[in-house]
């Protein structure tokens, strides 16, 4: 190669901009799909979802990626990387055992909670490391200090927060997070009023979840501050999200708050949404 002609590819090789960083660890196109193509308002098909599991499991263990390739991620792109993961990994849990038919006391014969070691022992490989789904919530997700992630996550049950029908993304995870609080606020099996009664009743996984609620929602404010951290956390979540009468019911500040029970059936879909 001539002298001048190998300066000029130096000098062009050294000026050329730096490639940007990949916006994702992963490519969640697949999974994506598979939530268009399999759920619906926060239930699934299971046993039709059984027939992609080949898909779905190539896009769980293409969840292995480098600690270093996480790092150069932003973080509302490793947020969503985990919620991700998590939701994935749930739905395999469950068609790994579908259908369910279990027996231990306390739960629906179908529930996610009848698969013997499902949340607590079975170990999944995300991001180099080797964790339960107990282990990404309570630890990995519980460590974004972000209380709205809660509501994102698809624990396989109707009580959990709705399952989205497309996977949640960093450049629109501020919204996403938005609606998901929104959505959970206003299902009367999480959040219900009864002015005549006095009453707030919630749902318990507010209390299971408690440090995170409160760390988002629980700042200062005129309001309910002579109630528990607890308290003030899900009234000040769930007041944007009411109607002109219920605000006005949270703001004189005279109700009782109780928790209702926990709906741990199978959030399935075949068949028909469960009665």
């Amino acid at each position: 190669m001539p002298r001048l002609l190998r300066l000029a590819v130096l000098v062009a090789a050294f000026s050329a901009p730096a490639a940007a960083l990949p916006r994702q660890a992963v490519s969640h196109a697949a999974f994506d799909r598979i939530l268009d193509t399999y759920v619906r308002d926060g239930y699934v098909y299971y046993n039709a979802l059984k027939t992609e599991r080949a898909t779905l499991d190539r896009y769980v263990a293409s969840l292995d990626v480098a600690p270093g390739r996480m790092a150069q991620l932003s973080e509302n792109d490793r947020r969503a990387f985990w919620v991700n993961a998590y939701n994935a990994l749930v739905l395999r849990t469950v068609i790994n055992a579908y259908p369910i038919r279990g027996k231990a006391e306390g739960y629906p014969a179908s529930s996610i909670a009848q698969i013997p070691g499902g949340m607590d022992r079975i170990k999944h490989r995300v991001a180099g490391q080797v964790l339960t789904l107990d282990e990404i919530e309570k630890t990995v997700i519980a460590g974004f200090g972000d209380g709205r992630l809660v509501f994102a996550l698809g624990r396989g049950t109707i009580g959990s927060g709705r399952l989205r029908s497309e996977v949640y993304a960093g450049d629109r995870l501020e919204a996403q997070l938005a609606e998901a609080v929104k959505e959970f606020v206003l299902r009367g099996a999480n959040f219900s009023l009864d002015r005549q009664r006095g009453t707030l009743t919630v749902t318990p996984l507010f209390s299971w979840r408690e440090p995170q609620l409160v760390g988002t929602f629980g700042g200062p404010g005129e309001r309910w501050m002579d109630r528990s951290p607890l308290e003030r956390a899900v009234a000040a979540m769930a007041y944007p999200h009411l109607f002109q009468r219920e605000r006005e019911f949270l703001a004189q500040n005279t109700f009782r708050m109780a928790f209702g029970a926990y709906d741990w059936r199978l959030n399935d879909l075949t068949g028909g949404i469960p009665q």
